[in-house]
Formats: structure tokens, C-alpha cells, sequence
């Protein structure tokens, strides 16, 4: 084995590694989004209208983080699910603790525009702003980590999902493009912000070029 293939099959297995994780905690995050909804659905969603994101109420503003969890229906739920366990996948499978960052401002990026924006005594939920904002890292993180995968990844999911940039812009009565549009955004901030930081390069002087100190006798 020559010296250069122990680092890389070190980095290979520290990333399959990570890859397990990211696997296993989208399917926790599913299942706990399922288990909720079977909580919900009999009561008539009155969890969904508790602890949903009323726009612009105050008193409103901690349900931002309640309010991914939550859904209106089987189809919402149904219809977010595996969005939600493909684009979370990929966005953790670099890692675990930052895609918890990542999220994290996703949720408030999304939860934010919602509050701001939508119509007013409205309440909203889903997942959907978690699904684009994890659309759009995954598009940018390639680009600010400059990790060839990464790129291909993201080039990719832009073209297979092209049709998903139409969601971010009103078109659907009922239908959250404020959570959309904001979580997308969220995502590539996330990109930006969570980007692997590279040590820079310290560069030796040239001895050719160093003056040397001057003696006086």
C-alpha cells in the first residue's frame, strides 16, 4: 500500500460512516413525523392548527419550529415524505452535526418568511420548506466546498427536479411558496455558511529573495 492510499481510504470510510448516520437519522426524523401525524389525524389536525405558524401573531413565533413536524392531510404528508428522506440524506451525508446546523436555519429561514408573509390568519405546515431548503444546499454546497461529488450531485438534482423552482413562486391556492421560497433560500445561506473552511496555504520565502541582516564590524 503506498502512503497516499491510507489517507484516502481513511476519508473514504469516514464518509460511508457518515453516510450511515445520515441514513438512520432520516428514518428517526421520518418515523417521528409519521408518529405525530397518527397523533394528529384523529383529533382533526387540531395539533396543526396549535401549534401551526399563524402569520404575524407573536405569539406565534416558537411554533417556527413545531410547525415542520405537523401536517394538514395524508397526501401533505404523504407528498413531503420522500422529498424529505432523499434531499436529507444527501444533505447529511457529509455530516451529521452540520446538516443539524443546516437545518436548523433552514427551519428558521422558512418558518420567518411564513410568519411575514402569508396571508394574514393563516396557519401553516409541513415539511416542505425543510425539503427545498435541503433542495437548495445541496445545489450550492458542491460550488462553496469545492467537492467534485458534490458538484455532480448538485447538478443533478437542479436538472432531475427543475420543475420544483416553479413551487417557489405563487402558483397553488393552499399552497405555502412563502415556506418554499425562504427555506430555499435558507439552504444556500446554509451552503455558504457551512462550507468546509480550508487552511490557507503558508508559503516558505524564497531564499533567493531574503535579505539578510547587515553586520557592521
Amino acid at each position: 500500500m503506498t502512503s497516499g492510499e491510507g489517507p484516502a481510504r481513511s476519508e473514504a470510510e469516514m464518509m460511508i460512516a457518515e453516510a450511515k448516520k445520515a441514513l438512520w437519522v432520516m428514518v428517526g426524523l421520518l418515523a417521528v413525523i409519521w408518529v405525530i401525524q397518527l397523533i394528529n389525524a384523529p383529533t382533526g389536525y387540531d395539533l396543526s392548527r396549535e401549534f401551526g405558524i399563524e402569520a404575524r401573531d407573536p405569539a406565534s413565533l416558537p411554533e417556527i419550529f413545531s410547525s415542520p413536524f405537523l401536517h394538514y392531510g395524508w397526501g401533505h404528508i404523504e407528498g413531503n415524505s420522500g422529498p424529505l428522506f432523499v434531499f436529507g440524506f444527501l444533505a447529511a451525508y457529509r455530516g451529521v452535526k452540520k446538516w443539524l446546523g443546516v437545518s436548523v436555519l433552514i427551519i428558521i429561514a422558512s418558518g420567518l418568511g411564513v410568519w411575514f408573509i402569508s396571508p394574514s390568519h393563516s396557519v401553516t405546515v409541513g415539511a416542505s420548506g425543510l425539503v427545498f431548503g435541503y433542495f437548495g444546499y445541496i445545489i450550492v454546497r458542491g460550488l462553496f466546498d469545492r467537492h467534485p461529488i458534490d458538484i455532480v450531485i448538485g447538478l443533478v438534482m437542479a436538472l432531475c427536479f427543475a420543475y420544483q423552482f416553479a413551487s417557489l413562486l405563487p402558483s397553488q391556492e393552499g399552497v405555502s411558496w412563502q415556506g418554499h421560497l425562504f427555506g430555499f433560500a435558507g439552504g444556500i445561506i446554509g451552503g455558504w455558511l457551512f462550507r468546509d473552511k480550508r487552511p490557507k496555504a503558508v508559503t516558505s520565502p524564497d531564499p533567493a529573495t531574503t535579505l539578510l541582516p547587515k553586520n557592521f564590524g
